[in-house]
């Protein structure tokens, strides 16, 4: 069976496979996703997902191919911000593209496939026993509600009726 993530740093042809394969079944069931869920037209939530796909495979790689330790996401948003960004080339076709792509239609694959990863390691997660599940539940709630309440004091402030 092929490994989807490679774990060493280093840069090989078998690693950069590994995740254009990822990102390719993650970008299509995203468009799926996105097509049936949003009514977004297919060519362009794929050629959004490509755009995103694409920015996320430099920044992998660059976070693995350069010698400073910065992680891949920082070089993800800095290539994504500055191919949108007001004023540059890109930025018009960028944003019309990824605009397509609704974040809930990413995050849901996103979430399946962290699940898929958990599932991996189901025995590890029971040998914490049931204090983690206690304490696993208070952080989720705990950060719904913190998120909930810094929303509610922001939209206050901004003049939104509560």
């Amino acid at each position: 069976m092929v490994e989807l993530i490679d774990e060493p740093v280093d840069v090989s042809t078998h690693g950069v496979f590994n995740w254009i394969l990822l990102l390719t079944i993650f970008s299509v069931i995203t468009v799926i996703g996105n097509f049936i869920g949003y009514g977004h037209p297919l060519a362009d939530s794929f050629i959004g997902m490509g755009i995103l796909a694409l920015i996320t495979l430099i920044g992998v790689w660059l976070e693995r191919k350069l010698p400073l330790d910065i992680s891949s996401i920082i070089y993800i948003s800095v290539i994504g911000i500055f191919i949108a960004f007001p004023g540059v080339p890109t930025s018009e076709t960028v944003l019309y593209y990824v605009s397509k792509v609704e974040l809930l239609s990413i995050v849901t694959v996103f979430l399946a496939y962290v699940g898929i990863g958990m599932g991996k390691s189901w025995d590890e997660f029971k040998a914490l026993g049931w204090r983690a599940i206690i304490v696993t539940m208070l952080v989720i709630a705990s950060t719904y509600f913190g998120s909930a309440i810094v929303a509610h004091i922001v939209l206050v402030m901004t003049g939104v009726p509560a």
